[in-house]
C-alpha cells in the first residue's frame, strides 16, 4: 500500500527582488501529497481561498470589436472606396461608423480582454466610442480609472 508522501515548500514570505534586479521572488507556502498516484495541491489552513473571476463577456462590446475590425478590412482590401461608401452599404450613420472603426486602435491587451469577458467592470460602449487615446498605456490608465468609478457606485 502506497504511503502519502508530503513535500511542503518554503514559509510565507515578502516578495524579494532577484539578484538582476528585474526579477520579483514570491514565496508561496504549498504541499504536494502524492495519493494513490495523484499529485493534489493543498493551501495552508489559515489561507484565503482565492479563485479568479470569473468572466462576465459583453456581447454588445465583442460585436462592436469584430465589427470594427470587420469594416476595417472591407476598407482596406478596396471592397469600399471610402467610409462613406461603406455606411451605405452597412445601411447606418456614417459618424456612428467612424466612432466603432475606432476601437480598431485598442490596445490588443484590452482587445483580448474584452474578447475573452474579463474586461474592466462597468466598462461599456458608449464610454469607449466616446474618446479613447491612440497611445496604448494611456488607454489602459483611462481603462482603471473607468474601472474605479464603477467600484464606486
Amino acid at each position: 500500500m502506497n504511503r502519502p508522501t508530503t513535500l511542503t515548500l518554503g514559509p510565507i514570505g515578502r516578495p524579494k527582488l532577484g539578484r538582476d534586479g528585474r526579477t520579483m521572488v514570491v514565496s508561496i507556502p504549498i504541499s504536494f501529497r502524492r495519493q494513490g498516484g495523484r499529485k493534489r495541491v493543498v493551501t495552508p489552513a489559515n489561507a484565503e481561498a482565492w479563485s479568479p473571476s470569473k468572466p462576465q463577456v459583453d456581447n454588445t462590446l465583442i460585436k462592436a470589436v469584430v465589427r470594427a475590425h470587420r469594416w476595417r478590412n472591407m476598407l482596406e482590401s478596396n471592397l469600399f472606396s471610402s467610409v462613406r461608401e461603406l455606411a451605405k452599404a452597412e445601411k447606418i450613420n456614417e459618424s456612428y461608423l467612424c466612432r466603432v472603426l475606432r476601437l480598431t486602435l485598442l490596445s490588443p491587451a484590452i482587445t483580448e480582454a474584452i474578447l475573452n469577458g474579463l474586461q474592466p467592470d462597468g466598462l461599456e460602449l458608449a464610454q469607449l466610442l466616446r474618446s479613447i487615446p491612440a497611445e496604448w498605456d494611456e488607454q489602459k490608465i483611462l481603462l482603471r480609472s473607468l474601472a474605479r468609478k464603477a467600484g464606486r457606485r
